[in-house]
């Protein structure tokens, strides 16, 4: 069903297209930021995540409001609470 070499006429640059499943496979064990629909950001290692978007991730923070608020070994976030998933910037408090 997937055969990741199809090449789709009228596709912008060259190289290969890539999926949100993708996407997600080439963050693992890098940092993150995971947004929650209250608005509270968790900033960690992402350890793993499944189908439903269940999160683990490690060295979290927990970000209410841009302020740090908790510091987590580990953490499990359910995948219905998930807005969205980004990768880190590594500065992201230093940035401008």
């Amino acid at each position: 069903m997937s055969s990741g070499g199809g090449e789709k006429s009228g596709s912008g640059g060259g190289g290969a297209v890539k999926t949100p499943s993708d996407f997600l496979k080439s963050i693992r064990g890098r940092p993150v930021v995971v947004k929650l629909n209250s608005g509270v950001d968790y900033r960690g290692i992402l350890a793993c995540l499944d189908g439903y978007m269940n999160i683990a991730m490690e060295q979290t923070e927990e970000y209410v409001n841009g302020q740090l608020k908790n510091k987590y070994g580990d953490a499990f976030i359910r995948g219905n609470n998930v807005l969205y998933i980004s990768t880190s910037k590594r500065t992201l408090t230093d940035g401008a």
